[in-house]
């Protein structure tokens, strides 16, 4: 089970694979929802919304691994996971492309001064000149 939107393309891998119900939730679970929708599961892939609680994990007697598709793993509870034999992995890598983005797209804002130019078009001065702002070609 695909919790929050995973890609589709994870979805045609484990039916290719073999997998013969593999189903996709757009959305994250509330526990009470997880409890019921975990029991005959055997992988759950998830985001950062889902939390994998104890209560969860004791609900889930065919649980074997959970994929946490973000950065880190904090929203399940590791020992009672541990505890219940359920291997829990991050994809580090499934974010790449955004994090890329946002560092590129936060370069440029610094690099040109935008906060401070923002601040004084709101305050009523327009700052014209290109004074102390470089730009970011060649930089990196």
């Amino acid at each position: 089970m695909f919790l929050e939107n995973i890609s589709d393309v994870a979805v045609k891998q484990f039916t290719t694979a073999g997998y013969a119900n593999v189903k996709k939730i757009n959305g994250a679970l509330s526990e009470a929802e997880l409890i019921t929708a975990i029991k005959d599961i055997h992988i759950l892939g998830i985001r950062s919304k889902t939390q994998v609680t104890k209560k969860v994990l004791e609900a889930a007697s065919k649980l074997q691994a959970i994929g946490c598709f973000c950065i880190g793993v904090n929203q399940v509870d590791l020992k009672a996971a541990t505890k219940n034999g359920v291997v829990v992995f991050n994809a580090p890598y499934s974010n790449t492309r955004s994090v890329a983005e946002l560092v590129i797209g936060a370069s440029i804002m610094l690099i040109r001064r935008i906060v401070d130019k923002n601040k004084a078009a709101h305050e009523g001065t327009w700052l014209r000149k290109q004074q102390a702002v470089t730009n970011l070609e060649g930089k990196l």
